[in-house]
């Protein structure tokens, strides 16, 4: 299977490298600095810097193992928000040839003519991720399945966020690998340098304090824990996360709750990450509709002005990991809860 994929691909290559090339501004060989054969800390004759790293990321069984990676590449396939975050933050932007589509704001540059289409973050496009000629390839946890195949490619950086390592230190580990893989590893402090104090003002605003943290998608409003999304919530900044038992797995959308367990509960506080919205769900109704209805609205979460709805769901949803998603996570907390 593997051979006939590799046969494939090469075919969808020769019809498709001029295409690629024209949108990308000419010749791909003249925008490309890193070599065919590499040796991880080899030196080039003109520049002294290596030809490769090595970095560690996750593997298609999504365990951490070493990659070979080109120093310093020129063509980047994007298939994950939150590597595209940190990319941008970097300054390294301009390298990327192909992303997946993205409805955050902040990354809308990425999205135009001149960066070819690669599919979602769920489904890549194997034929436009080939014809990019892509030095590396970044992608999610939503892409694994797909590692083989996009690996017969180039070589392909899986990161993630490590909720037991937390939000923000993962941010940090996956920004530092990102980084040195260009020489930029001083940068990364200089980018999250008031991340930890402003997780040590909302820490203490929580001290003490109760919360249940979900999603709403369908007109349910599914409970979260500390395992998955929105873990930063009961882990760094420190509520009690009463909305579920601590062995059960919540990490990918959540266990579905009746509002009943909700007022059973009585949680200080109840945050709530619009999914539908996330997404783009047509004709989904606003999660405060869903949310505020005659027995939330008996809490004394609700009567106290404590449901906090998450302001910008699309980067909870599918940037969480990147570092500007995480400036704008805390803006979402901070102006809720200490502004």
């Amino acid at each position: 299977m593997k051979k006939m994929l590799s046969l494939a691909l090469a075919g969808v290559m020769a019809l498709s490298l001029m295409a690629c090339s024209a949108q990308n501004g000419g010749d791909s060989s003249e925008n490309t600095s890193s070599p065919s054969s590499s040796q991880s800390g080899g030196e080039t004759q003109n520049g002294g810097a290596p030809e490769s790293v090595t970095i560690t990321s996750l593997n298609a069984n999504k365990e951490a193992a070493e990659l070979e990676v080109p120093y310093d590449p020129q063509r980047i396939a994007i298939l994950d928000m939150a590597s595209l975050d940190i990319l941008d933050a970097l300054g390294v932007g301009d390298r990327v040839v192909g992303t997946a589509d993205t409805s955050l704001e902040y990354l809308q540059d990425y999205i135009n003519d001149d960066i070819a289409n690669l599919g979602t973050i769920k489904e890549a496009d194997l034929e436009a991720v080939m014809a990019c000629e892509p030095d590396v390839i970044f992608i999610g946890g939503r892409l694994a399945s797909s590692y083989d195949a996009l690996s017969e490619i180039a070589p392909v950086v899986y990161l993630a966020t490590d909720t037991e390592l937390g939000v923000v230190e993962s941010v940090r580990q996956n920004a530092t690998t990102i980084a040195s893989m260009f020489g930029l590893e001083d940068k990364v402090d200089e980018l999250m340098a008031d991340f930890d104090a402003r997780i040590t003002a909302l820490s203490e605003f929580a001290a003490g304090k109760t919360a249940i943290v979900g999603l709403v998608t369908s007109g349910s409003y599914n409970v979260l824990g500390n395992d998955g999304r929105c873990s930063m919530i009961g882990r760094e900044i420190g509520f009690e996360n009463i909305g579920v038992d601590a062995n059960i797995d919540t990490s990918t959308h959540g266990n579905e709750a009746s509002f009943e367990f909700i007022v059973e509960k009585a949680p200080d506080y109840i945050f709530v990450l619009d999914r539908d919205a996330a997404i783009g769900t047509d004709g989904a109704k606003l999660a405060q509709e869903i949310m505020e209805n005659e027995l939330v609205m008996g809490t004394d979460a609700y009567k106290n002005g404590n449901i906090v709805y998450l302001a910008h769901p699309a980067v909870w949803y599918t940037a969480e990991g990147g570092i500007s998603a995480l400036d704008i996570m805390l803006q979402d907390l901070e102006s809720e809860l200490l502004g």
